[in-house]
């Protein structure tokens, strides 16, 4: 009885071949890029980047943002394919320490497209784009320095103040809004304690559109700002604040644009349903 130790020898080094690249499709791939500063005040993700980065489903794509003399990063989400999507925003400064953490999930990804600011605190960091979605569910993103009236809203939001609310930790907030109102911006901070909310769109009753979950170890340097597009009417906002009760939030809300559609609060603006 005769062995080819050599085919056996070439069997094994396969085999370990296939179960290391089977290791890997389990886990993220990764690749990286270099940020840019936009060259719109908008939304429109080809005048954001010079290109469009496509994620696809459990691989992600990180960004470096390397100017210290800017301070806000617009980040945006579509899918190409009215998919959901469900993916994750992390800020990254240093090699082990990650300051906030954004959790996003959308019903529809075209119709609903996710819509952030982020606070960079003015250091070099780097920003993690994951798409925590299926694997046959891509999306289209784009993320760059914020420039102009964009860069400002977060101070602006606050200093119009179309509408904002004190919200202790644990507590759940509701705001119906008219259906004249094309896209929301709201913002979450706190007063540089930590920031551990949950902010959801609904579309008629507990039907949710969009969930978004933050974790900021400064609620103040690291706010949430998020643009919310609103078609149709039945909309409304339902924010949780997930932390404890020595932890409370500030909200505000201001209408970014307006329609013509049926009024059914009698204004423009969210009103408070419950406190």
């Amino acid at each position: 009885l005769q062995y080819n130790y050599s085919t056996m020898k070439l069997s094994t080094v396969s085999l370990a071949s296939v179960l290391l690249t089977s290791a890997n499709a389990l886990s993220f791939s990764s690749n990286t890029s270099t940020g840019y500063t936009s060259k719109t005040t908008g939304w429109d993700m080809t005048g954001m980047a010079p290109e469009i980065i496509r994620i696809e489903g459990q691989t992600r794509h990180t960004i470096a943002f390397q100017d210290r003399s800017k301070n806000t990063v617009q980040i945006a989400m579509k899918s190409p394919n009215d998919r959901p999507i469900q993916s994750e925003v992390n800020l990254w400064l240093g090699p082990d320490y990650t300051p906030y953490s954004l959790k996003c999930k959308s019903e529809n990804g075209n119709e609903y497209p996710i819509q952030t600011l982020i606070g960079t605190k003015g250091y070099a960091v780097n920003v993690e784009l994951k798409n925590t979605g299926a694997y046959n569910f891509p999306i289209n993103t784009a993320a760059s320095y914020a420039i102009g009236d964009l860069e400002e809203s977060v101070a602006g939001i606050v200093t119009e103040n179309q509408g904002n609310t004190y919200i202790d930790g644990g507590a759940i907030r509701m705001y119906p809004f008219s259906a004249k109102v094309d896209q929301l911006q709201i913002l979450m901070k706190t007063d540089g304690n930590q920031l551990k909310a949950k902010i959801e769109l609904l579309n008629g009753p507990n039907n949710v559109k969009q969930e978004y979950e933050v974790y900021a170890s400064s609620g103040d340097v690291t706010s949430l700002f998020l643009v919310f597009d609103t078609p149709g009417s039945g909309n409304s906002i339902r924010v949780k604040n997930l932390a404890t009760q020595e932890y409370p939030l500030d909200f505000y809300w201001r209408a970014s644009k307006t329609g013509t559609g049926d009024d059914v609060n009698g204004g423009g603006a969210p009103k408070t349903m419950w406190n």
